[in-house]
């Protein structure tokens, strides 16, 4: 069986949006990457803010990281890197914040993934998100972990109704 994903996911409200943030950050791996695009004011951040703040367990405030580029926080069990890279003009800046050994020693949230270039991680999973009705749309792709690609086609299908 292909562990390749290709699904799309519907989220009618912001609450709908911090579930999925919720429902990954719980199944997280050290090494896992999201991509986490789509256009200003899609949710990406709304999504990465739930996720963190879930593995932080708090409601403490999870600034996005527009200006800083990379905010890092401690989890439990691992590391997470959360980086904004809109303001990139080229892929070699990547390489001067760190990100690439962060692929395999954190969990990584990259919002703006197009500026990576060819350096994405291949086992990343894609989020790209849109604004569908009043809500948002995200179509996931990817090849991640064989059980986080199962348990998004299976999973969260049931959970979301």
């Amino acid at each position: 069986m292909s562990n390749a994903l290709h699904h799309a996911i519907r989220l009618p409200t912001a609450d709908d949006t911090a579930a999925l943030g919720h429902w990954c950050a719980a199944r997280a791996a050290l090494g896992d990457c999201f991509l986490l695009s789509g256009p200003i004011g899609a949710g990406k951040t709304h999504f990465a803010r739930a996720f963190i703040q879930s593995l932080l367990n708090t409601d403490e405030d999870v600034p996005s990281p527009s200006f800083t580029l990379v905010q890092t926080y401690e989890a439990p069990n691992f590391e997470i890197w959360h980086a904004d890279l809109y303001r990139l003009t080229h892929p070699d800046e990547v390489v001067e914040l760190g990100l690439e050994d962060a692929f395999s020693t954190a969990v990584c949230l990259i919002e703006w993934p197009d500026r990576l270039g060819q350096g994405a991680p291949k086992s990343a999973l894609s989020l790209s998100f849109s604004a569908h009705c009043e809500g948002r749309l995200v179509l996931a792709q990817g090849a991640p972990r064989h059980e986080l690609a199962l348990a998004l086609r299976q999973e969260w299908a049931a959970h979301a109704k």
